[in-house]
């Protein structure tokens, strides 16, 4: 196999040079051996080469017109910490080039380069670049043996995020999952920790705003014999229950301010007593806590301790809404059909074209959560082998953008006409005025004003009915 059709397949190698005849003998030396190019004359240029061709390799020189091979070096460790980056440096520079290996770079070229050396160097890049992606492929396939959590979707926006979880679970850091309710925080928690290294430990979840303030530090920490009435025998706490594995505190910003202290002494230093004790306990656990509060606004308003706040959110990671990701709802609705399929040992059910419609349409305020629910009621309430819009029983529960229309083409498939004729009645009442609302609100440009003229009802009123139905 020739050179230039082993590496075909490789993404390319990004110059950084701005000397055009060096960059010029760099390229040519590259492409001789079947390797495609991108250039780069300064840090600005480099950082968009980055996002654009998304390179396999970076060599940087390491004194630029714009920026230097620092920067460029810090912004493609930003952009992927696993992507290889090799610098070039004067003769009389080594010691900048020792520098920038201690960030991160993976070798340096002193000039002037020498071809051999440098495909030589490209080479052992490329492979390193290679190993790593076998190994994480591996340490996915090993998780998902191991029975972790399959998170579904194919949006940009969740991918950040896996890229990121990756990260992390490289590592032993305190990570925070911000995110609505319902948008699987939990899931994204036991995914991190079946990623880790710590997978053969256990993974221990709390929430911390399910438990009464007076028995949460109990739960948290345990208790000795004789700490208190009831407490007719030594108990172990969270924390303890968790050594050598991944500790979930869910809800954290419920966290009692009079438990903080004590937790944030258990996360800096791994060491705490139980409720009763005075005994030392260190443990060795990675703490992942998960909130759907804004813990900056606590700080802020003095509802939760800033050196706590700092100390959770060492790698935050926000987890989008369902509504921001709206291509994968149909992708999870047929997920958790084919699951209550099984469950429910029903044939399979597929969705009908307005019933995917009313999915997408939909704003999904309880998120995956939500969704999962509706999913569940709908393959109960199916019994032949589609799901239809009656089944999904979304026509008055939120915002819609999607016009009413039916499997067979007309508009009553949308309206629920259960129950008595006021029900009924109240419940189309509410469809039609949040339809007109929606038309208005287009006609307008989204000028609130102007859409209470058009409907000719009062600002006030107007207002009110925004919120009513969740457009606010």
């Amino acid at each position: 196999m020739s050179a230039r059709a082993r590496h075909s397949v490789d993404p390319p190698i990004l110059i950084v040079e701005d000397r055009d005849s060096l960059r010029t003998m760099l390229r040519h030396a590259l492409e001789a051996q079947g390797h495609t190019v991108v250039e780069a004359r300064d840090q600005r240029e480099a950082e968009a080469a980055l996002i654009a061709s998304h390179p396999a390799v970076v060599l940087s020189d390491l004194r630029l017109p714009e920026g230097d091979g620092f920067g460029v070096l810090r912004a493609a460790k930003d952009f992927d910490p696993q992507l290889p980056v090799i610098v070039m440096t004067a003769f009389g520079s080594i010691q900048d080039a020792v520098a920038a290996m201690k960030e991160g770079a993976l070798d340096f070229l002193a000039k002037p380069v020498d071809p051999d050396h440098l495909l030589l160097m490209v080479e052992r890049a490329l492979a390193q670049r290679r190993l790593a992606t076998e190994n994480l492929i591996l340490r996915e396939e090993l998780a998902q043996r191991r029975g972790a959590p399959q998170i579904v979707g194919d949006d940009a926006k969740l991918k950040q995020v896996s890229v990121a979880l990756h990260r992390a679970a490289a590592t032993d850091t305190t990570v925070l999952l911000e995110g609505e309710s319902g948008t699987g925080k939990e899931l994204f928690a036991r995914a991190l920790h079946a990623l880790s290294t710590r997978n053969d430990g256990p993974f221990v979840a709390i929430n911390c705003a399910a438990i009464p303030e007076t028995l949460l530090e109990t739960e948290l920490f345990g208790h000795e014999k004789g700490a208190f009435t009831g407490a007719s025998q030594r108990k172990s706490g969270k924390f303890e229950l968790a050594h050598r594995g991944t500790l979930f505190l869910d809800e954290i910003g419920d966290l009692p301010l009079s438990l903080q202290p004590k937790i944030l002494r258990a996360l800096e230093e791994k060491t705490f007593e139980r409720v009763g004790g005075t005994t030392p306990l260190h443990v060795d656990v990675r703490v992942v806590a998960a909130t759907n509060r804004n813990l900056k606004a606590a700080v802020a308003a003095r509802q939760y301790r800033e050196d706590l706040y700092f100390r959770l959110s060492v790698f935050p990671i926000v987890i989008p809404p369902l509504r921001d990701r709206p291509s994968d709802i149909p992708t999870l609705a047929r997920y958790f059909i084919d699951k209550f399929c099984r469950d429910l040992n029903k044939r399979p059910l597929v969705l009908s074209p307005a019933a995917e419609e009313d999915l997408r349409a939909y704003a999904w305020p309880g998120n995956v959560r939500e969704l999962q629910n509706c999913i569940e009621r709908a393959a109960i309430l199916t019994e032949g082998d589609t799901i239809h819009p009656r089944h999904l029983n979304l026509s008055f529960r939120g915002p819609s953008l999607a016009p009413p229309v039916d499997e067979d083409g007309g508009p009553w498939s949308k309206i629920d006409l259960s129950g008595s004729m006021a029900e009924a009645t109240r419940r189309t009442l509410i469809q039609v005025e949040r339809r007109k609302i929606e038309q208005a609100l287009k006609e307008a440009g989204g000028n609130h004003g102007r859409a209470a003229e058009v409907l000719q009802v009062s600002y006030k009123a107007f207002t009110s009915k925004l919120r009513e139905y969740g457009f606010e």
